[in-house]
């Protein structure tokens, strides 16, 4: 590019520029271009003198003054911060991280079909079908669809578009009709949920302790998430006048399990259970919708990953490629990292405990028990330290928040985040159970090879507290065989207590009745 002009200081410069693949710079004025016009650099002053037309000297002056930022060694660094200056860290990160494809990925790249932008259309017939099941002498059920914003009905018209034109839903003339409401996702958008009321069904859900049970030694993990894995699953023809919702846009009717539906997840769950029938407790772990595979080599996990992949694409069911994870040394699972080390709680998930601000009410200080008992085996303590708050759950208690519940309640918070790492069990391995008492609870921890595998603790009940010592000694290892049965029926266990008494307890002549 010839014949340019370059603007210094209202001074206008004539120069030919040549186009280079940089973003760093705008311009670079080379050598020719300052000796040219006999530029001279003064580093200190920070400024360039340069001749102009008629020999004009023109004086080009820095605007940052302050130049670069001193740099002082890390041990200098330290005896500032010990001396109470403040510090402060700083670091840049690229938010424009390059995304994944299904195309770089490892045997995930043989099966681009298992992984579509968005799912096909309406489910095959499965050997599981979604059924709803009324009271006896339940009649049709009609309620009036809850009023709606603004954007709320601008992104119900959308959706409702989408339904229908993928075969999801359709237009109904059932006497049916429950209201719907918008449920915000993770990401941000918004899901419709159908405000049914439906008999439970007693398949059971998996417990979350005993879904790890068998991860012991894998060091190679993937996560698998299926795409709106509910839309996956047909209604029965016979029940789906049932799942008509009403809007002001019209009567709709869902020819696939919609979420709202009580036993969803349930008939969801078996379902995915049948299918992976031969690979649970091997290689697999299923959760309802999301599939973790663990292996305990590459080469292994290779083998797994393929037989995963192969089983969904057979019983055509799809994954949301961007909620997967693949080849990781730890992974996360419903509020757990899982890797070789052991289990640990996932801090992502338990911001929101850190966050949660006092009690105001008897509500929220169940709310808040529920979700910081979700992790309280990591918690040495727990119901010790929870006393004083679930004192609330109890009938015929007035809510009084004083000093010492608040107390709990930050101790708590702060357990959570320095909670242990903890292993899971081996068989054929012997198992160590510690146990004590106090005058509030008693308390165990389960061990194997010098690591703790769970801590449990529960408060003495009223009767128990007129309990002589021995008693209550002996009811603590009592409670830990009863709730690690699972973990040492067939092992071999040692159990240490801190009450000499229990050693004679085989030869005592008399026994009370306890």
């Amino acid at each position: 590019m010839q014949e340019l002009f370059i603007n210094v200081s209202r001074y206008r410069f004539p120069t030919n520029l040549m186009l280079l693949p940089f973003d760093e710079f705008d311009i670079i004025l080379g050598m020719d271009w300052l000796t040219l016009h006999d530029a001279v650099v003064n580093c200190k002053r920070k400024t360039i003198d340069l001749i102009y037309q008629n020999d004009e000297i023109v004086w080009v002056e820095s605007n940052d003054l302050t130049g670069l930022p001193a740099i002082i060694s890390v041990l200098k660094a330290q005896n500032y911060v010990k001396r109470g200056y403040e510090a402060y860290f700083a670091y840049v990160i690229d938010s424009k991280v390059n995304e994944k494809k299904v195309e770089s990925v490892p045997v995930v790249c043989e099966f681009p079909d298992v992984f579509p932008k968005e799912l096909p259309g309406l489910p095959p017939i499965r050997e599981v079908e979604f059924g709803i099941d009324l009271l006896l002498g339940t009649t049709s059920i009609s309620i009036a669809p809850y009023r709606m914003a603004p954007t709320e009905l601008k992104e119900l018209k959308s959706q409702l578009q989408e339904l229908t034109d993928r075969g999801f839903a359709r237009p109904s003339f059932s006497p049916w009709g429950a209201p719907i409401l918008f449920v915000k996702k993770k990401d941000g958008t918004m899901r419709i949920c159908i405000d049914y009321m439906t008999i439970k069904k007693k398949y059971p859900l998996p417990k979350i302790d005993d879904l790890f049970n068998n991860l012991k030694g894998a060091t190679v993990f993937s996560k698998i998430d299926l795409r709106s894995g509910y839309y996956q699953l047909r209604v029965k023809d016979s029940d789906i006048l049932k799942t008509v919702f009403r809007t002001r846009y019209g009567h709709y009717e869902f020819l696939v399990i919609c979420f709202g539906l009580t036993n969803a997840p349930a008939v969801f769950m078996d379902l995915m259970n049948r299918i992976f029938k031969l690979y649970l407790d091997r290689f697999v772990v299923v959760f309802i919708d999301d599939i973790l595979i663990y292996s305990w080599d590459e080469t292994e996990h290779a083998k797994h990953l393929r037989i995963v992949l192969q089983t969904l694409r057979e019983k055509q069911l799809y994954v949301k490629f961007s909620k997967c994870e693949f080849w990781l040394h730890e992974v996360s699972l419903l509020g757990h990292i899982v890797s070789a080390s052991g289990i640990r709680v996932d801090s992502s998930k338990i911001s929101a405990i850190l966050e949660w601000k006092s009690p105001r009410n008897m509500s929220e200080v169940h709310s808040f028990l529920g979700l910081a008992g979700y992790f309280r085996r990591f918690i040495k303590g727990f119901s010790m330290i929870a006393t004083l708050l679930t004192r609330f759950l109890q009938k015929d208690v007035r809510f009084q928040w004083s000093d010492k519940c608040q107390k709990s309640f930050d101790q708590l918070k702060a357990f959570l985040t320095e909670a242990s790492v903890l292993v899971q069990p081996e068989s054929r391995k012997e198992f160590v159970i510690f146990s004590d008492v106090s005058l509030s609870g008693l308390g165990c921890v389960l061990i194997q090879e010098g690591k703790v595998i769970a801590y449990a603790l529960r408060q003495l009940k009223p009767r128990e507290k007129n309990y002589l010592t021995s008693d209550l000694e002996l009811a603590a290892i009592v409670f830990a065989l009863k709730i690690w049965c699972h973990y040492l029926f067939g092992e071999k266990c040692h159990v240490f207590s801190y009450h000499k008494s229990l050693k004679y307890l085989m030869t005592q002549k008399d026994l009370n009745l306890r």
